[in-house]
């Protein structure tokens, strides 16, 4: 029993018909015919019923057509895979980003990126950890970054990089007179703070709740840039990475008293077989991640 075999079978079962079958396959209909026969030999079995230009299955073959279909639709699977994999010059990598992340870590990452293979197509989403786990699961995104280790979330992972979390104050806030701040310190002051469901948001959350403390949000948005707008005219104050307000000469940023860091890593859905496309954008994450 091989591929051929199956397929002619398929066919003619799909089709009631040598002659429909044949035209499909774009064979003559004795190729057919004799691919059939072929396959009842090596079976033993009558899979067809032949009566004038009448094709019926027998119940021997009417149990062996799902299991062909199957069998034929999970090759087709496997050679689309394979060509995603061999086919770099119209690949597309499809990334979820946290907001932070995406808006300060990576823009000049993805431009040498698409420096190094314009071909290559990058589409990304912005979304928050919890969120760029379950599209990794759905198969919505290639690559995700996420910070933590999503071993435990049926994700492979590799590290990319720490990034110090610090609280970022206004001048005219009474804390830019400080060196370093507190968690005890952050949470006497109101807060703008990403929505339920970043990692970010969720790490505050727990320390939080671990040293009985009860946060004020006054804001709360996803937009960076609104957050950054909120500390600079003094309305409140928050935690992001370090990197987030390092150039903004409007912002001061507090390093905690006993320093906390977030570390990011690189994951896929695991047993996921990344394309040619993935694996190119993996591997140039890590190269720089190296240099």
């Amino acid at each position: 029993m091989d591929l051929r075999q199956l397929r002619n079978f398929v066919m003619v079962a799909e089709h009631a018909s040598f002659t429909r079958a044949a035209k499909v396959l774009g064979v003559a209909q004795p190729a057919v015919s004799t691919a059939i026969k072929k396959l009842e030999k090596d079976l033993g079995l009558v899979l067809l019923h032949r009566q004038d230009k009448r094709v019926q299955l027998t119940a021997e073959g009417r149990e062996l057509l799902p299991h062909a279909q199957a069998i034929l639709q999970r090759v087709e699977q496997a050679t689309q895979a394979m060509a995603r994999l061999r086919d770099l010059d119209r690949g597309e990598v499809r990334i979820a980003l946290p907001g932070m992340i995406g808006s300060y870590y990576f823009p000049a990452l993805l431009m040498a990126f698409h420096h190094r293979y314009p071909d290559l197509k990058l589409s990304m989403v912005e979304a928050g950890t919890g969120e760029i786990r379950g599209m990794l699961e759905r198969d919505e995104v290639d690559i995700g970054i996420i910070a933590e280790d999503g071993e435990s979330f049926g994700l492979e992972t590799v590290p990319l990089t720490r990034a110090e979390m610090v609280t970022a104050v206004g001048y005219e806030h009474p804390l830019s007179s400080q060196d370093e701040i507190t968690w005890e310190e952050f949470f006497q002051h109101e807060l703008v703070m990403f929505k339920r469901g970043y990692y970010h948001r969720e790490l505050v959350h727990e320390i939080a709740q671990n040293g009985g403390f009860k946060p004020e949000i006054a804001f709360e948005t996803n937009l960076i840039e609104l957050i950054r707008s909120i500390v600079r005219q003094g309305f409140a104050i928050t935690t992001v990475l370090k990197m987030v307000v390092d150039s903004d000469p409007e912002i001061k940023a507090l390093p905690f008293k006993e320093p906390i860091h977030m570390d990011l890593h690189v994951g896929w859905k695991s047993g996921r077989a990344l394309t040619q496309a993935d694996r190119t954008f993996l591997d140039f994450l890590m190269e720089q991640k190296n240099d």
